[in-house]
């Protein structure tokens, strides 16, 4: 006796449907986060004496040193601050 299931081609069509989606999620999510954590990273690593920043905390001052891990700045009346490189929002 010969039996005949129907329905193969479905979990197919279902295959190709979950790999669009997930390319669709990379193409639009996952690839634009990558590319501006890079270029994030490329700024901070940048930074230098006299640049003006603004920190993660909305904090604006002036690069005196750039050591490391850390980033010295001046806040303004005297004020000298250490932060993390990660920290560090934008340049100004």
């Amino acid at each position: 006796m010969i039996v005949l299931q129907a329905g193969g081609s479905g979990n197919m069509s279902f295959l190709f449907l979950m790999v669009g989606m997930f390319a669709v999620m990379y193409f639009f999510m996952i690839r634009p986060q990558q590319k501006k954590q890079k270029e994030q990273q490329k700024m901070v690593e940048e930074l230098k004496a006299g640049d003006d920043i603004v920190t993660a905390g909305g904090l604006h001052g002036k690069v005196l040193s750039n050591d490391g891990d850390t980033i010295t700045i001046s806040a303004g009346g005297g004020a000298r601050l250490t932060f993390e490189k990660s920290a560090i929002a934008k340049k100004k």
